[in-house]
């Protein structure tokens, strides 16, 4: 299993999430209760965090106990956050598009090239050259 995977894996309860955060159960509860994280349920409806959801909240905590924001300003700055990140994804999708685009010019240039005959001669400066195609 890969770190990504391990990292939203839902493995703790909120009792253990909320000391893993330095939080109040509750206090996990108004936040999602505001939408600013979504644990997991069990088939019992049980919360369950993963290791991301506790580091999302050590954010929030920052944002709110050092940064001194109220809980719509930390809405706010995580929903900036996510379009920045989308956004990022959009460049790097638009990049590649552009790359394979510009590849793909290249190579029809080439072949262009390649299709020259070689019969092209340089003429001098007001000079007309008229010639026949074989047929």
């Amino acid at each position: 299993m890969s770190a990504a995977n391990d990292n939203t894996r839902a493995l703790f309860m909120i009792s253990v999430a909320a000391e893993l955060a330095g939080m109040h159960p509750q206090t996990l509860r108004i936040y999602e209760q505001k939408g600013l994280i979504n644990p997991a349920r069990t088939p019992k409806n049980t919360r369950l965090y993963s290791e991301e959801d506790i580091q999302r909240l050590r954010y929030i905590q920052h944002l709110t106990t050092e940064m001194g924001m109220n809980l719509a300003g930390v809405e706010k700055v995580i929903e900036l956050e996510e379009q920045i990140s989308g956004l990022h994804s959009r460049i790097a999708r638009l990049r590649e598009e552009m790359d394979a685009m510009a590849r793909q010019l290249h190579e029809e240039v080439e072949a262009v090239h390649r299709s020259y005959k070689r019969e092209l001669i340089l003429l001098p400066r007001n000079e007309i050259a008229i010639t026949r195609r074989k047929k």
